[in-house]
């Protein structure tokens, strides 16, 4: 008997985690995530394991993004010494996403315990290190896309590509137990049929029970090549006013993005003189990881493009300039007006973007642009819901600049192939909708039973099922 405990982003969009407990396999954690919003330091000195991580046999990560890999140091630090088993290229992308990330969160804490000394209260010890990181990093193992992975001596796992970020992948693991063989499927994020850089998703067509993601369950996405046209748009409007852009980015795959296009519109001679700034010595890495990995991503734009391009996407927008240094960064604060600056973090929770809204957020000349899906609690959804005025480094701001979305450049798959992506599977699985909020499941979940027949499972935080 198999049972799947969900731990995180259930109802929820952020904190990524499922226990699979069975005799063929042990205990296996699908993701450790960390969840997002609020403060960073009381995030994650909060963040508390459902479970003893010593006796966790195994994590299988579906990809580096934070929300599904971001505990994993601390799960370390508290006991676990198994296997991290991912791909190869999330293996690559792991290193940087960690020590980025924990390196921000010991520095906030260092600046909190400062504060904590001078008015008198308790100094708080850090979650993990340093070296936690370079442990998870030892106990990652890499592997191929399609490969048979062994787990135990009776059941298996393989990997198929995601299309979501370089390295995600589509969870299969199939079980053997008394003569009957059960196959679980874990869709991770699945990316949208049109990006530029990444495949399509694979399409398993077997499964007995199905995880997968609902973020946009409620909503479509906009077309890429609208979307360029929209960017295009923005981009003129704001130039012609004399201001700035500033893109709250991931670090990992809407970065890409953006570079590929801003690169096109560069050559196609449509990008007026604006300068390029990618502030954030995250994202900088990435791109370089990236980069390594460019003549095996498939987009059909990709493939149209000459093996110069393809080498660097760094290379491809020759307005580029990559302010890795605290200092460089903040000489972007001099430039007035044609800046386009990618910074960030992605959902404004941290990172540098915060810094250039205080220097530019009240300015109504420049523009925010947001490029992907934006967690409740976050400074990002504070901002596209409408605020007029937000809170940061203590003060209050108010904002007077446009605030336009893009989203069809999300890593993420709208409802109809989410839903499409579904009905593949034959006959049809038990299937529960995890990593979304509640508007967005209710709305899958009703176009699933109207339009397949299939009524789905919307498991709470904390509930087991049995399979």
């Amino acid at each position: 008997m198999a049972t799947i405990t969900f731990l995180g982003a259930a109802q929820e969009v952020t904190g990524s985690c499922h226990l699979v407990e069975s005799p063929s396999v042990g205990r296996i954690l699908l993701d450790c995530g960390m969840h997002q919003g609020g403060d960073a330091v009381e995030r994650i000195q909060d963040e508390q394991f459902a479970f003893d991580p010593a006796t966790i046999d195994a994590v299988v990560l579906s990809h580096a993004h934070l929300d599904h890999s971001g505990l994993l140091p601390r799960l370390v630090h508290e006991g676990f010494t198994g296997p991290v088993i991912c791909t190869l290229a999330t293996a690559e992308l792991l290193e940087v996403m960690l020590n980025d990330s924990v390196g921000l969160y010991l520095r906030d804490l260092e600046r909190n315990n400062m504060r904590n000394a001078r008015r008198g209260r308790p100094l708080l010890d850090p979650i993990y290190t340093m070296e936690d990181v370079e442990a998870v990093l030892k106990q990652c193992v890499g592997h191929r896309y399609k490969e048979s992975i062994a787990l135990g001596e009776s059941a298996s796992l393989c990997f198929h590509d995601a299309g979501h970020i370089l390295g995600s992948a589509i969870v299969e693991i199939t079980l053997r137990e008394q003569d009957k063989e059960k196959v679980l499927v874990f869709s991770g994020d699945l990316g949208k049929d049109d990006s530029v850089l990444m495949k399509e998703p694979a399409r398993p067509t077997r499964a007995d029970v199905l995880l997968v993601e609902s973020t946009y369950g409620d909503r479509e996405h906009r077309g890429e090549q609208d979307t360029v046209v929209q960017l295009r748009e923005i981009l003129r409007e704001t130039w012609k006013v004399g201001g700035s852009v500033m893109i709250p980015a991931f670090a990992v795959g809407r970065t890409q993005d953006i570079l590929f296009h801003l690169g096109c519109l560069h050559y196609d001679g449509e990008l007026d003189n604006w300068e390029v700034f990618l502030d954030s010595p995250m994202a900088i890495a990435v791109t370089r990881v990236y980069d390594r990995w460019l003549k095996l991503l498939d987009g059909d734009d990709v493939r149209q493009l000459s093996d110069v391009h393809k080498s660097s996407l760094e290379k491809f927008l020759p307005t580029l300039n990559l302010t890795a240094s605290t200092e460089e960064s903040m000489a972007i604060n001099r430039i007035k007006g044609g800046a386009i600056i990618i910074a960030g973090s992605g959902m404004c929770t941290g990172g540098r973007i915060r810094h250039h809204f205080k220097q530019r957020i009240w300015d109504r000349r420049n523009t925010v642009i947001f490029t992907g899906y934006q967690a409740l609690g976050t400074l990002g959804r504070v901002i596209v819901d409408g605020a007029s005025n937000i809170k940061m480094f203590g003060d209050d701001y108010v904002v007077k600049a446009r605030v336009e979305t893009l989203g069809g450049l999300s890593a993420h798959a709208g409802q109809g192939q989410l839903v499409d992506w579904i009905g593949g599977y034959q006959p049809q699985p038990r299937t529960l909708l995890v990593h979304g909020e509640p508007k967005a499941q209710d709305a899958m979940a009703e176009k699933l039973w109207r339009e397949q027949n299939l009524k789905v499972e919307i498991p709470a935080q904390g509930q087991s099922i049995v399979f």
